[in-house]
């Protein structure tokens, strides 16, 4: 039986490698398009079973690769998987018409893209659908890898693209990781699972093992380690000071001279979290960068995007609005607490929220407990000053995983926004 095709338009390389080298793995033959141009030659030339199609395309826009592909008469009834950011519904209403089977917002959960291709071809996927949470973020120049509940081979898997855009985003040369495992019930049956979180690990940041530390209470976690040449000089630790303090004091971090081990809560090694149906971001695809991670994609990106300022400082408040006016996004300042609550409660939007926790009347610990409180889901950025360390670790505690530093500068809010908001590997 001839071999399924599916075709990827993206202009992302992280993006289009993913998907191809998991679809592959399931004997479809997959091919890619790097622009809308490169995507109208291969739908006339391949015909293949099913197209995804990102929605923002250079050479051709979506909208023309959709109208060329309709007056193929061979290619007009292929169905079209759309992949989007984020599209405008009158938008989005124009593109309908041209067999559109199935939108897909970004960043894209695996499982639903799954399921998507086994309804339109017929074709059965089996996936590790084992409960884990795993999260990654850059703070001080560290890449911190979280990974809670169980191991999973999918977000394993996805986890090696995940760190290859933070290292890109951040720039980092010479990376430092610190990976975190809450408490499980782990045991030799896991041990495959772990060897790929260690490979992955590894390979994907290109860091020296002793540039690795593991944090975690697992005493098989640690005889696994020890127990094997290729992780000679990783650190298994379980105490988070003498992790982060080992970390900086061989070159890393923002701030060699500062110890960061206070910025993250011990709470993670007993972590209580739940599986919903709001997945965390390493089961999604962060949404591909369309160009070189840089301020011209968050250019891009930007308009129409609406951030939240909430600092009682004047002059913080200003530089997030230059900083953001240079992408012609939509900052709202809030000089206190209770009136950025309030107005979220009521009903006001934010794609991405900076919040400073020292404020005169309703600090930043209790708008955080509010949205909590009001199930009120946003992305948030603490504002910290360097002695505040345990004003940062409080925020940690309460769910918040991204913070900066204080005095800030441009370029450091736009780099920790891209990697917030760009819903990209």
């Amino acid at each position: 039986m001839k071999r399924k095709t599916i075709l990827i338009v993206d202009e992302s390389d992280l993006f289009r490698d993913y998907v191809k080298s998991r679809l592959s793995q399931f004997n479809l033959e997959v091919a890619t398009a790097i622009n809308g141009l490169d995507g109208v030659t291969k739908i006339r030339n391949l015909l293949p079973d099913a197209v995804l199609l990102d929605y923002h395309l250079t050479r051709k826009s979506c909208k023309e690769v959709l109208e060329e592909k309709a007056r193929d008469q061979n290619a007009s009834g292929i169905p079209v998987i759309l992949s989007a950011q984020k599209i405008d519904k009158n938008r989005l209403l124009e593109l309908m018409s041209f067999n559109i089977r199935k939108v897909l917002i970004k960043p894209i959960k695996i499982d639903t893209l799954y399921q998507t291709l086994s309804e339109l071809l017929g074709i059965r996927f089996e996936i590790d659908t084992t409960p884990c949470v795993i999260e990654a973020h850059v703070n001080d120049a560290i890449l911190f890898i979280e990974i809670a509940q169980g191991m999973n081979r999918e977000k394993i898997e996805l986890l090696r693209f995940k760190i290859a855009e933070l290292l890109e985003l951040y720039g980092i040369a010479r990376p430092r990781v610190l990976i975190m495992i809450s408490d499980m019930e782990l045991s030799f049956v896991d041990g495959p699972n772990l060897e790929a979180l260690l490979d992955t690990v590894l390979s994907a940041s290109r860091a020296k093992n002793r540039h690795l530390k593991v944090l975690t209470r697992s005493s098989f976690v640690r005889a696994f380690v020890q127990g094997r040449s290729a992780y000679a000089d990783i650190e298994v630790v379980d105490d988070l000071r003498k992790a982060m303090d080992g970390l900086l004091a061989d070159g890393g971090g923002g701030d060699p001279g500062a110890t960061r081990g206070e910025i993250i809560s011990e709470r993670i090694l007993s972590a209580d979290r739940k599986e919903s149906s709001q997945e965390s971001v390493e089961m999604r695809f962060e949404a591909e960068a369309r160009k070189p991670l840089s301020l011209e994609t968050l250019r891009e990106t930007g308009k129409g995007l609406s951030v939240a300022a909430v600092d009682d400082d004047f002059v913080i408040q200003e530089l997030i609005k230059t900083s953001f006016g240079a992408i012609s996004a939509q900052v709202t300042a809030y000089s206190e607490g209770r009136s950025f609550l309030e107005a979220m409660r009521a009903g006001a939007s934010y794609d991405l929220v900076f919040l400073d926790i020292l404020m005169p009347g309703m600090n930043g610990y209790e708008v955080l407990d509010g949205l909590r409180e009001g199930g009120i889901d946003v992305p948030v950025i603490i504002l910290s000053a360097l002695g505040q360390k345990e004003a940062v670790l409080k925020a940690f505690q309460r769910g918040v995983k991204s913070y900066l530093i204080k005095p800030l500068n441009p370029e450091q809010i736009l780099r920790k926004s891209l990697e917030i908001l760009k819903a990209n590997f």
